[in-house]
């Protein structure tokens, strides 16, 4: 999703990245789905692209 947004906004990685205060690799790292990356830095990016994360409590049907 933060590719296809980027994408949409016709922001190069390293646009995103500069306008984001993280590098290009970690920029890279997070499109690819790297599941280690910083939070904080991954909300970051999500922020300048004008992105949100919603978290909600899961169903215990989900575990199985």
């Amino acid at each position: 999703m933060i590719r296809a947004e980027r994408r949409l906004q016709k922001l190069r990685q390293g646009e995103l990245a500069a306008l984001a205060g993280v590098g290009n690799r970690f920029l890279s790292d997070l499109e690819n789905g790297k599941p280690t990356v910083e939070l904080g830095r991954a909300m970051q990016v999500l922020r300048m692209l004008g992105l949100t994360v919603t978290v909600r409590a899961r169903d215990w049907r989900d575990l199985e």
